[in-house]
């Protein structure tokens, strides 16, 4: 029997998007597979990254400087768009198993990646490849696309009493 790979799509404005993505991370590494991970619009490394490519996985990640999109000039976006669509292009050369594509909802949205670069790493991922999605507000053609489709829906969030990010937690 040949094994089906899904589309996962973990989405919304409340926590725990890249927390499930990576959650299933650890379980496809644990069962031997190959893991392959793009995190969009991030510079640094969450806490997490470091052990799952200690563990095995590869890992793609980067923006050009270290300011939020808001605050870049066009000449940083430019920049940090071809770099967002490199990150796709090699990674979408790996045989993964297993692909992550971090906060993609976003790239996707202000228009930081090639889209018929992205569409079609989605729309013809390899059968076997387990394919998961994050971002805050996904484009209809990916909740059309996912077999998986999960809303994560703040509630309650420390930041609402001032409390900021905690390391190991949070990042």
């Amino acid at each position: 029997m040949t094994e089906l790979g899904l589309i996962h799509l973990y989405y919304g404005d409340g926590k725990g998007k890249t927390t499930a993505a990576m959650g299933l991370v650890l379980r496809a590494i644990h069962a031997g597979k190959k893991v392959v991970i793009v995190q969009f619009l991030k510079n640094s490394a969450t806490g997490e990254i470091y052990l799952l490519e200690q563990l095995g996985a590869k890992v793609y990640r980067g923006k050009c400087g270290d300011k939020f999109l808001s605050g870049m000039t066009e000449e940083e976006k430019a920049a940090t768009k071809k770099m967002q669509t490199e990150n796709l292009q090699a990674a979408v050369k790996e045989d993964a198993d297993v692909l992550i594509l971090d906060e993609v909802c976003a790239v996707w949205q202000k228009e930081m990646i090639d889209r018929e670069l992205l569409q079609k790493a989605v729309l013809e991922k390899p059968a076997k490849q387990e394919l998961v999605l994050t971002g805050r507000v996904p484009a209809e053609w990916m909740i059309g696309m996912a077999d998986y489709c999960t809303e994560m829906k703040c509630q309650k969030h420390p930041f609402q009493k001032g409390i900021k990010a905690r390391r190991g937690v949070v990042f």
